[in-house]
């Protein structure tokens, strides 16, 4: 199987697995990327999974399903356009021999699901949508920080050479703050120098793997001492882990 990601819009990337003539895409927000790949390639579109309801994630879908007839798997708590399957933790989409199993992963949205699932001849994939970025995590646009703890927390248990899918180019501007974070993390000066040797190229910085995330993604890291050191509160109140993170993704929403 192979693995390549679609740029579509400013900074979406759909992710797509062919295999034989055969595809699979992910949050195609816009269809014509996916097309314009099945056509120059003769492959037939078989799956379509949706991670959430935003519309850069399923502004596609039903164009799509016109065109190809493909089966549609969304979140079940979640609002998704007619005919999509839904699904929820502890089930799992099969295709071409691999199980995707689901996880429930709140937070960014209320119903937001990721993928996970070992293709044969490949490290394992998550397709995380906007929960998990390269170097950051999703807004919280209607989760807790309790739940995008805890659905990081999920994540962060794949194993560690886990091909992290993230939906959107934002590695850089992500690590821009993580480095404001860690100034001395030479896990993430490292990886900041190969991305923007990326950038430079016109190359995407994803996949990231889910070893290197726990390295260097302060969201992932909210429990490290220094993290918690450069959040400088000025209570003295005792704060617990989710209080934490949510001064974290707070400084990261103001971040300039």
């Amino acid at each position: 199987m192979n693995l390549i990601a679609l740029p579509a819009y400013t900074d979406n990337y759909i992710w797509m697995l062919h295999h034989q003539g055969r595809a699979l895409v992910v949050d195609p927000g816009d269809a014509q990327p996916v097309l314009d790949a099945l056509a120059s390639k003769g492959w037939v579109l078989e799956r379509i999974l949706v991670t959430h309801h935003h519309a850069d994630h399923v502004g596609g879908v039903e164009a799509l399903r016109a065109a190809t007839a493909a089966q549609v798997y969304g979140p079940a708590r979640e609002k998704m356009p007619a005919g999509v399957m839904p699904m929820a933790q502890g089930q799992s989409v099969s295709w071409q021999g691999v199980d995707f199993q689901v996880l429930d992963v709140p937070g960014h949205t209320a119903g937001h699901i990721a993928y996970w699932g070992q293709p044969p001849g490949m490290a394992p994939v998550l397709f995380c949508g906007d929960t998990l970025f390269s170097g950051g995590c999703g807004r919280l646009f209607e989760g807790t920080p309790a739940q995008m703890l805890h659905s990081l927390d999920q994540l962060a248990a794949l194993p560690a050479d886990t091909q992290v899918c993230c939906a959107h180019e934002y590695t850089l501007s992500n690590l821009k703050f993580a480095r404001h974070i860690e100034p001395t993390n030479s896990d993430l000066q490292s990886y900041e120098s190969h991305c923007q040797n990326l950038r430079a190229q016109g190359l995407p910085t994803l996949p990231s793997n889910m070893g290197l995330e726990l390295k260097i993604n302060p969201f992932l890291r909210s429990r490290q001492a220094t993290v918690r050191a450069s959040l400088q509160q000025p209570t003295t109140t005792p704060m617990d882990d989710a209080g934490y993170f949510a001064a974290l993704r707070q400084w990261k929403n103001d971040y300039r």
